[in-house]
C-alpha cells in the first residue's frame, strides 16, 4: 500500500464569502467595504428572512448578523442557520450589548463570537473573522467526511474507505451468511472483535447470542470450565452447575479471542467439539449437542505458532476455513479522517462534550503519528482530547502531550528503574506486570521472556490478586444478546 497520504483540502479556490445582515444601511455598507479590502466576497441583507433566502444561493462561510432586525431577528436567524447549515459560523452584532445577551449568543444559541456596535477594534474583528473561517471550513470538512462515512465509509461498527478495508468489507459480506469458521488476524487494536461482531450481525444468527472469550486472560486451570461448563461438585468450589461458552452461545456465535494462547491440552478437546458438535461439561457423563458458529482471532502469525509447536496444525485447519487479515492503522492512514470524526461524534455524545471537529493542525498530528496501538490507541487519544476540549474544535494542544511526544516516549518504553532499597518482591511484581503490558497480556510470551514457567506466572498473578495488588479481570467473558 502506498505511503503517500492525500489529505482533504480545507479551503477551496477563490474568495471566502461572508454574508452581512443588518437593517442599518450605514453599518452594513461600512462592513462590506472593510471586508472587501480584506479580500472577502461580501453580500448584504437587511433582515433574517432575506438572509435565509440569500444563503441558499450565496453559500457563505461566515454570517455577520445584527441581533435586532425586522421580520426575523438575529437570534431567530442564528437558530435557523444552526438547524439548516451547521457548518456556517455566525458572528453576532448588537447596539445594546449586555453580559446576558453575550452569554445567550455564545453559549445558548451557538454563535461563534459576539461584538458590540459600533465596532471599535477592527484588528480584533479581522482576527476573529479569520478564525471563524478556519472553524467553518473545518466544520464543512467534517460534514463532508460524515456524508462520506454514511455513503461508503462505514460497515457496521467498522470504519474505513481505504482499498484494504473495502476488500475486508466485501469479504465479510460474503462469509457472514454462512456458518463457516473464520480466523481473524491482525495486530492488537486493529478491530478483530468488531469484525467478529459484524459477521454475527450480518448472519442468520443475529437474534441469538454473541459470546466472546479471551483465551489469554483466563488461568489454564479455569479455561476448560469456561469453555465447556461444569456440573455441581465437579471440582472444589463448583457449588452449582455452570454452562460454558459453547452452551451460552448455542444457536449463535462464539469468538475465541487470542486463540493462540490456548493450552495444548485444551486444543485437542476443542478440536473434538468442533468436529462432533457436542460438548461435555466437567463432571458430566452426558454430551450436549450444540449449534455454534466459531470465530477465532489472534495477533500472532498462525503458521509461526504452529511451526514452534505451540498450536495444533489440525485445529488451525479446522478454524481457518476463511482468513480475514486486518491491516495496521499505519498502513491505511487515509482512513484516519473517517475514523477520527466518527470516534469524536460517538465520544462527544457519550461524555456530553461540545467537541465536534478537528482543526487542520490537529488533523496533521493524527496523520503524523504511527499509531503503534492502532485504532484502540487513536480512540484513547481522541477521548482524552474530547474530554478536555471546552469548545467545538479540537486543537493541536488538546492532543498533547501523547501523540506529539509519542516517539520519544516509545524509546523508553522498554526501560524500568527502581530506587535503591526497593523490596525484591516489589521489583519482581513490577517487572512481571510491565512485561505483560509490553506483550499485550500474552502470558505465554511473557513467561518465555521472563524465563519462568507459565504455571509460575499464573501463581504469581493469583498471589498479587489475593493480596490486593492486582485487580481481578472482570471482562474475561462478554455476552451480547439482542
Amino acid at each position: 500500500m502506498s505511503s503517500t497520504i492525500q489529505k482533504p483540502a480545507l479551503v477551496g479556490n477563490g474568495k471566502v464569502r461572508v454574508l452581512v445582515v443588518d437593517d442599518e444601511a450605514v453599518v452594513a455598507d461600512s462592513l462590506r467595504d472593510l471586508l472587501n479590502v480584506w479580500g472577502y466576497e461580501t453580500a448584504l441583507e437587511s433582515d433574517g428572512i432575506a438572509a435565509l433566502n440569500r444563503i441558499e444561493g450565496f453559500s457563505p462561510v461566515v454570517v455577520i448578523s445584527d441581533v435586532r432586525m425586522p421580520r426575523l431577528d438575529g437570534f431567530g436567524l442564528l437558530r435557523e442557520i444552526r438547524a439548516r447549515h451547521p457548518e456556517i459560523a455566525v458572528i453576532m452584532l448588537t447596539g445594546q450589548g449586555s453580559v446576558e445577551m453575550a452569554v445567550r449568543a455564545l453559549q445558548d444559541e451557538g454563535a461563534y463570537h459576539y461584538f458590540e456596535k459600533p465596532i471599535e477594534d477592527f484588528q480584533k474583528l479581522r482576527v476573529v473573522l479569520e478564525r471563524a473561517v478556519e472553524y467553518a471550513q473545518a466544520r464543512r470538512e467534517n460534514e463532508a467526511l460524515r456524508r462520506q462515512l454514511r455513503d461508503k465509509g462505514a460497515f457496521g461498527e467498522l470504519i474505513g474507505n481505504s482499498p484494504a478495508m473495502r476488500e475486508i468489507f466485501t469479504l465479510i459480506e460474503q462469509v457472514a451468511p454462512s456458518s463457516a469458521s473464520v480466523l481473524i488476524t491482525g495486530e492488537s487494536g486493529t478491530g478483530k472483535e468488531l469484525v467478529a461482531r459484524t459477521i454475527h450481525t450480518l448472519s442468520p444468527r443475529v437474534k441469538a447470542p454473541f459470546v466472546a472469550i479471551n483465551c489469554s486472560a483466563i488461568p489454564e486451570t479455569l479455561m476448560e470450565s469456561e469453555l465447556f461448563g461444569h456440573e455441581k461438585g465437579a471440582f472444589t468450589g463448583a457449588a452449582a452447575r455452570r454452562l460454558g461458552c459453547f452452551e451460552l452461545a448455542d444457536s449463535g456465535t462464539l469468538l475465541l479471542d487470542e486463540i493462540a494462547e490456548m493450552p495444548t491440552m485444551l486444543q485437542a478437546k476443542l478440536l473434538r467439539v468442533l468436529e462432533e458438535r457436542r460438548v461435555r461439561r466437567l463432571g458430566s457423563t452426558r454430551e450436549t449437542p450444540i449449534d455454534v458458529r466459531v470465530l477465532a482471532a489472534t495477533n500472532k502469525h498462525p503458521e509461526e505458532v504452529v511451526a514452534r509447536g505451540e498450536f495444533r496444525e489440525d485445529l488451525l485447519y479446522r478454524l481457518n476455513v476463511i482468513t480475514i487479515d486486518l491491516p495496521p492503522l499505519r498502513e491505511r492512514k487515509e482512513d484516519i479522517p473517517l475514523l477520527a470524526n466518527n470516534l469524536l461524534a460517538t465520544l462527544a455524545e457519550r461524555h456530553n462534550r461540545p467537541a465536534r471537529v478537528f482543526s487542520p493542525a490537529a488533523l496533521d498530528v493524527l496523520y503524523a503519528n504511527d499509531w503503534v496501538g492502532n485504532v484502540r490507541e487513536l480512540r484513547n487519544v481522541i477521548e482524552r482530547a474530547c474530554i478536555i476540549c471546552a469548545g467545538e474544535q479540537i486543537e493541536r494542544h488538546h492532543l498533547a502531550p501523547y501523540p506529539i511526544e509519542q516517539r520519544a516516549r516509545h524509546r523508553h518504553a522498554d526501560m524500568i528503574s527502581f530506587p535503591v532499597g526497593t523490596p525484591v518482591d516489589e521489583v519482581e511484581r513490577q517487572l512481571i506486570l510491565r512485561t505483560l503490558q509490553k506483550y499485550d497480556n500474552n502470558k505465554t510470551q511473557a513467561a518465555h521472556v521472563l524465563q519462568i514457567s507459565l504455571k509460575t506466572l499464573h501463581n504469581k498473578l493469583d498471589s498479587y490478586r489475593k493480596r490486593g495488588l492486582l485487580s481481578p479481570d472482570e471482562s474475561i467473558v462478554k455476552t451480547w444478546r439482542d
